[in-house]
């Protein structure tokens, strides 16, 4: 559809313009024509060729202006329209000059004979500035189609690489729980049991919320304490977790299993490598427009270093960026024993 026809604002502006033009008529082509019959003629006749001149989007659409484009064809292509569309000017200004004339006495018929020459040559001129408005109105609309094709094409790979980057950090954590369920069944058999109905529960738990691109930061913290309460079964004591999280930041929402590799994290490289274990402290702060996530807990200094937490860590800065744009979400550092992570994010509220 012509898009100025199918936007009513546009024609609107489009059919004042060409009454602006029609005014601009009355006053340099009234002649010796009173200001009433050159305001019944010109005013109408202006409207109705605004209508004709809406001609050239289509003679545009067919010689569109490109690097590959004869200029040649496109002058001579707008030359020949632009002269039909001056005859129908012209032909219409006659047929309306006759019906004025027999309705009143207004000698518009006069003024359409003195004025024919110089009506072609303005309807022409008029018909050239449709047709640049047009070039113009075409490139704009194809300037808007490829930025919408563009964010498409955009959130359509954002969406490929949070699926991509999920279906690394799912696996992870399942093949950590199934070896620690591993070790159990053949020392404790009751509690391997134990940990695989939590684990279930955990999973049954995870596709509930996962199929939502975000979930409260509350929500996240609960599955974070399922899959340690799964931990725990394996570590028993030597396991502790604490929590110290702000009302105002767990309302807010984060990607689904946001925390999961820092607890893996947590536990795999931190508690369970300590004779004694640890506690794992997990906090929650909202300062105006950011909410901060802290992981602290306790390693081993001499440990051997693995590339487990790096992977977890690069994994969720990649999710963060992704899903945020922001690319200094993740914060980790070490010191005396203590390994700590920190998560900035945009406070983002349902």
């Amino acid at each position: 559809m012509h898009p100025i026809l199918g936007e009513r604002r546009r024609l609107v502006i489009y059919l004042l313009a060409f009454l602006l033009v029609g005014l601009l008529l009355v006053v340099g082509l009234r002649g010796g024509s009173t200001w009433l019959a050159s305001i019944v003629f010109f005013l109408p006749l202006s409207v109705a060729y605004g209508f004709i001149s809406l001609s050239a989007w289509y003679v545009c659409r067919a010689f569109p202006v490109h690097a590959n484009a004869r200029p040649g064809n496109i002058v001579a292509v707008h030359v020949v329209a632009a002269a039909v569309a001056s005859l129908m000017l012209v032909a219409i200004g006659f047929a309306w000059a006759t019906a004025v004339d027999s309705l009143a006495d207004l000698e518009a018929g006069r003024l359409f004979t003195e004025q024919r020459a110089l009506l072609f040559i303005i309807g022409a001129l008029l018909f050239w500035l449709a047709a640049v408005f047009h070039y113009l109105l075409i490139a704009f609309e194809a300037s808007r189609e490829a930025e919408t094709r563009a964010l498409e094409l955009s959130l359509l790979a954002r969406e490929a690489e949070l699926k991509a980057l999920r279906a690394q950090i799912d696996p992870h954590f399942i093949f950590n729980s199934l070896h620690s369920i591993s070790a159990l069944t053949s020392i404790d058999p009751a509690a391997a049991r134990q940990m695989c109905l939590l684990l279930a529960d955990f999973l049954r738990e995870t596709l509930r919320l996962g199929s939502n691109s975000r979930i409260s930061l509350a929500d996240e913290f609960a599955l974070a304490e399922r899959f340690l309460a799964i931990e725990q079964v394996r570590l028993g004591s030597r396991l502790q977790v604490t929590r110290d999280t702000d009302p105002l930041a767990t309302e807010c929402l984060v990607p689904p299993l946001l925390l999961q590799p820092l607890v893996e994290n947590a536990v795999v490289h931190g508690v369970a490598q300590l004779v004694d274990g640890g506690t794992i402290r997990m906090a929650a702060s909202r300062d105006g427009s950011t909410v901060t996530i802290t992981l602290e807990n306790p390693c081993d200094p001499d440990r051997s270093r693995s590339r487990g937490v790096g992977l977890g860590l690069d994994l969720l800065r990649k999710q963060l960026t992704t899903q945020f744009g922001v690319y200094d979400a993740v914060h980790a550092n070490e010191a005396s024993g203590q390994f700590r992570v920190e998560v900035r994010l945009p406070a983002v509220t349902a």
